[in-house]
């Protein structure tokens, strides 16, 4: 029996890339899909009606159990539908990952402008071929609409009657529907959707030489900006992570159903962070999630391709763009034919956990206008701990003090974790060299 994955089960599994050099600082970690389990992973590329989407999947197992079932506006030709790497979307996710930058205080005591230093490094921070069926599709009120063989994939494209014919022809030929999901066929059969089904041809993979299952591309035109979502919250064991990446020439991309709320930013954390950046990341998220009751969708990264203040990886290319479906570059300017990283390209990323009762309704989305820059940014700074035998260096060790206290405090807001399990994780506070006997600030009289 062939398994039914709907898009909600798509994701892939990625490897994070070493630290890279960073203005100001260093980024040491970042915050990549590989973090959550069960994550979804779609890109999105939108302009006017025109959608190009890229679904990756993570499923495990043999490649012959593996079926997708995705609602789609029209019927599509052959060339609307591609098979595509998974290094897009890997190099996707490294550039827009929530990371953590590493900075390390000057010494106090060198002959510089110290609170300058410290401000200049401040404005840094904000910153399917031949599926043969068996059964007469017509007996069950199902029409075959198209149907390819696409890389290693099968395709069929099919409308049907009602639920119910559509629900039973799959199940006869093969796909294992999961319970309760005939009403949620139905809704969209009302709205007048096809369903792409594509499974894996064994032959044709075989022939290819993968060991693995690539990201399905499909580019359509339709009003409607939205993902279908509902087919994967009935074929769930809980809820899921899903991460959509959202490519645009107007601006910003948000939840036009749903809250879009931004993830918390630009925060001073513990140095002893940076060995469990992961763990924080996972903490934190479940905390905001915890806050906007499990409802709201999270903007991770908003920045405009044409620049990066600095870039956690590389940008895309023109080549990598013009793959995930970009298709107006180079538009009226021919220097944009080039291989430049300068781009005319907008991407937002936004993270959300659902199922269904949280999340009852398909994703809709809008553009917007808004080109401002945003990232997920958690900030590190490494104390000096070279000689501070100077007056600056006592007042920097006072402030020391201070900074560590409201490090932990922020940790703990962040994550919910206990204070006093922060407390005793990080280095004792830096006291002030004695410049008296000690008793004589005993009582009150310091």
């Amino acid at each position: 029996m062939k398994h039914f994955f709907a898009l909600a089960a798509l994701g892939v599994t990625l490897i994070a890339g070493s630290a890279a050099h960073a203005f100001c600082g260093f980024y040491v970690a970042r915050a990549d899909t590989k973090l959550f389990n069960q994550a979804s992973q779609v890109v999105l590329v939108r302009d006017g009606n025109r959608t190009v989407l890229t679904m990756a999947n993570d499923y495990q197992g043999d490649a012959e159990d593996f079926a997708v079932v995705i609602p789609v506006p029209t019927v599509l030709e052959r060339e609307q539908i591609n098979v595509a790497e998974p290094t897009l979307i890997e190099h996707l996710d490294a550039y827009t990952s929530p990371r953590l930058v590493e900075y390390h205080d000057p010494d106090p005591c060198a002959r510089i402008d110290y609170l300058a230093d410290r401000a200049v490094a401040s404005e840094a921070m904000p910153r399917a071929g031949a599926m043969r069926m068996q059964q007469k599709a017509g007996e069950f009120g199902v029409t075959i609409d198209a149907e390819y063989t696409v890389g290693e994939y099968d395709i069929l494209i099919l409308s049907a009657d009602d639920s119910k014919g559509l629900v039973t022809w799959l199940t006869q030929n093969g796909y294992r529907l999961p319970d309760g999901a005939e009403p949620v066929v139905n809704s969209y059969l009302r709205q007048g959707l096809k369903f792409f089904v594509a499974k894996v041809n064994l032959e044709e993979q075989a022939a290819l030489g993968y060991r693995y299952l690539r990201p399905i591309q499909v580019a359509f035109e339709s009003p409607r900006f939205s993902l279908p979502i509902r087919l994967g919250t009935v074929n769930a064991k809980g809820k899921q992570d899903l991460y959509v990446y959202a490519l645009t020439r107007t601006g910003r991309v948000e939840t036009a159903n749903y809250r879009t709320v931004r993830i918390p930013s630009n925060v001073e954390i513990p140095e002893y962070v940076a060995d469990e950046f992961g763990s924080f990341y996972q903490a934190m998220f479940a905390k905001a999630l915890n806050r906007e009751n499990d409802r709201a969708v999270f903007l991770e990264y908003a920045w405009d391709m044409a620049w990066c203040d600095p870039c956690a990886a590389d940008p895309l290319t023109r080549k990598e763009l013009s793959n995930l479906g970009v298709f107006w570059l180079g538009e009226g300017d021919p220097r944009r034919l080039t291989n430049s990283p300068a781009q005319n390209v907008f991407v937002t990323r936004l993270h959300l956990r659902y199922d269904g009762k949280t999340f009852p309704a398909d994703l809709r989305f809008q553009e917007t206008g808004d080109r401002s820059n945003f990232q997920g940014r958690y900030v590190v700074r490494r104390a000096f701990t070279g000689d501070t035998n100077c007056a600056a260096g006592e007042a920097y060790r006072k402030s020391l003090v201070d900074r560590r206290e409201r490090e932990a405090q922020q940790l703990a807001s962040l994550t919910g974790w206990p204070l006093a399990d922060i407390l005793e994780q990080m280095p004792a506070d830096v006291t002030p060299e004695e410049d008296e006997p000690w008793w004589r600030r005993l009582w009150g009289r310091g």
